[in-house]
């Protein structure tokens, strides 16, 4: 009998030790790579996730900017146009003061040619004709004129910087229609 259980004690023996061999080989076998792997996968898809943010988030400045320009691009392009416009209506009304300047003084000569005791020289000796266009007008009436465009020019800035929240936009240098002296010049000459 003692051999018997002898042998159920060895049986036991080496049925507990490759029990214990088997949970050993399946730990350090299929347990601990599979958790490594695992680990892995997890480190790979948060690496993954956070190149997407990344991404995502360049995406979204690159976007920003791109927005950023095309307005700062829009404003600076109406800026342009309002001082095209302002420079436009300052020549407009110093072309059309001009030519109010040359029809009056057409209609003087024409006068003065239908007055029976004047000449035709005398009459061009006593009114002188002024150019239709480009000419020299009184200086009052030049400095309303230069006030007025810069005046439409200073708004042109203000709505410039408005839109752009740049307070320290500053204008493009442009010439003005008025000498040092306050004397009117020739407004093609500042052009």
């Amino acid at each position: 009998m003692a051999s018997k259980v002898d042998t159920a004690l060895k049986a036991s023996l080496a049925a507990a030790a490759l029990l214990a061999g088997a949970g050993v080989g399946y730990y350090y076998g299929l347990f601990l790579p599979g958790q490594a792997a695992r680990q892995e996968a997890r480190e790979l898809a948060v690496q993954d996730a956070r190149r997407k943010q990344e991404d995502a988030q360049a995406k979204a400045q690159a976007r920003e900017r791109a927005e950023q320009s095309r307005r700062r691009e829009a404003a600076q392009q109406e800026y342009q146009d309002c001082l095209n416009f302002a420079e436009l209506s300052y020549k407009q009304r110093w072309t059309a003061s001009c030519r109010a300047q040359h029809d009056a003084d057409v209609s003087a000569l024409a006068d003065c040619a239908d007055n029976l005791f004047a000449t035709e020289e005398g009459c061009r000796a006593r009114v002188a004709i002024r150019p239709e266009r480009d000419c020299a007008l009184p200086g009052g009436t030049a400095r309303s004129y230069s006030d007025a465009r810069e005046q439409r020019k200073a708004e042109c800035l203000a709505r410039l910087q408005s839109v752009s929240g740049q307070p320290g936009v500053q204008a493009p240098p442009v010439p003005s229609s008025m000498e040092g002296n306050g004397q009117p010049v020739d407004p093609a000459s500042t052009f």
